[in-house]
């Protein structure tokens, strides 16, 4: 099950690279598990919404990420592996 989730997680980022951020955020938003927490507050944070992403790093048991979208993104990527 947990491989079967993060094939899911991955497809977001995959469909996020692509330009769907809402595709990306419904993938997110499906999984209750904590790399998918940290996904969703990826989104938000790309979005623009702090406070919402904020929310979901507490959900993700993460504090916010300090460095760049992309590399917040990479490190997302390698976690899924």
């Amino acid at each position: 099950k947990e491989d079967i989730m993060h094939e899911k997680l991955t497809e977001a980022l995959d469909l996020l690279d692509a330009g769907a951020w809402q595709e990306a955020h419904d993938i997110a938003q499906d999984d209750p598990g904590p790399e998918a927490a940290w996904l969703h507050a990826h989104l938000h944070r790309i979005e623009g919404d702090p406070d919402n992403a904020a929310y979901w790093y507490r959900r993700a048991g993460r504090d916010p990420f300090e460095g760049s979208i992309a590399d917040e993104r990479a490190a997302l990527r390698a976690a899924l592996d």
